[in-house]
């Protein structure tokens, strides 16, 4: 058994084979345009196991050399430092240690969405381009009115956009709101068309996903937006084997410090998607505004550390009873104190 170590960038990999006993058998360089001479040099290794860091690019690569391989593995940047922190780094070496690493089975593996998880993803991560995008253009705006102490609250109405075009401005700053409102325009069509696709994506969900998206919206202010961002962020929930783990995946766990038998509390690591954790901490903050019990909670928590920790804390626990309920099946129940 061959095992193989690629080091994957935008424009090119580079490719190190060593065998079991971790001797370099080989290496080679490719651009990543000569997709037939990298499918013909996996091709010719016999029985090889690959492994390739979970970076943004790695899909089209695993996906070409998988039916060859009796293994693809996918390496975990974060808990792979042993690249990052050596002071003599080079794409050859690099590959070299990849592949080491798989032919003594320490490599530290990153999980790989399903195809329909990654197509999820996607359209959510667009949803939210396009509506900050909105946002951003309706700031301009609002910018460019309160230089006449011209801006109103319903602007962004059919009515309050009759009343754009009839405010006395400069002819430089007409031919800006003209652009920007053609632009918020276009912008808010997108927005209706995205919204559109992902209620499509949401009718052709398997069934488990389809009684996931059921009990999640049985949590008071947790709405669509937020069902998808959860379940295109975290993917397929029983992978992990405890709540904890899930709440390290999206970064809310807090970090420790030990040394000594001294251990400091740090706060969370906010590592995995900020998306996630942002759409669970707007979840929170309606959470506890719609519920005695949560309320309850939050008040509790802000008296001790603050409104801040306290909403994060409130996030944390709304992320395991998601995890629970997805698992369990069960709805959401209203709980007293």
């Amino acid at each position: 058994m061959n095992f193989v170590g690629i080091d994957l960038h935008k424009q090119s990999i580079s490719v190190c084979v060593v065998d079991r006993e971790r001797k370099v058998l080989g290496r080679q360089r490719f651009a990543c345009q000569w997709v037939t001479q990298i499918r013909e040099f996996f091709a010719g290794l016999g029985p090889f196991r690959a492994v390739v860091e979970a970076t943004a690019s790695y899909e089209w690569l695993v996906e070409l050399i998988e039916p060859l391989a009796d293994r693809v593995v996918l390496a975990h940047p974060k808990h792979l430092r042993v690249i990052a922190e050596t002071k003599r780094k080079s794409d050859k070496l690099d590959a070299q240690v990849l592949a080491e690493f798989l032919a003594i089975d320490l490599i530290p593996e990153a999980h790989r969405p399903t195809p329909r998880v990654r197509e999820h993803r996607r359209l959510v991560r667009y949803r939210v381009h396009v509506q900050r995008r909105g946002a951003t253009l309706k700031t301009k705006i609002r910018h460019v009115l309160s230089d006449y102490n011209a801006d109103r609250p319903n602007l962004f109405t059919e009515e309050g956009l009759n009343y754009l075009t009839e405010i006395p401005v400069s002819p430089a700053d007409r031919f800006v709101l003209e652009q920007l409102v053609e632009e918020w325009r276009q912008n808010h069509q997108r927005m209706l068309v995205v919204n559109q696709r992902l209620r499509d994506f949401a009718r052709q969900a398997p069934p488990a996903e389809q009684a996931a998206r059921a009990v999640l919206e049985t949590i008071p202010g947790v709405g669509p937006v937020t069902i998808d961002v959860v379940l295109s962020e975290l993917g397929d929930v029983r992978r992990f084997s405890s709540q904890k783990r899930a709440v390290a995946y999206a970064g809310l766990a807090p970090g420790i410090r030990e040394s000594a038998g001294r251990a400091k509390q740090l706060g969370i690591t906010k590592e995995g998607s900020r998306l996630l954790r942002w759409a669970l901490i707007e979840a929170a903050w309606r959470l506890v505004d719609k519920t005695h019990f949560w309320g309850q909670v939050y008040e509790r928590l802000r008296v001790r550390c603050g409104p801040k920790k306290a909403v994060v804390a409130v996030a944390r626990r709304l992320l395991c009873v998601m995890v629970a309920m997805i698992n369990t099946g069960g709805r959401y129940r209203l709980l007293s104190t």
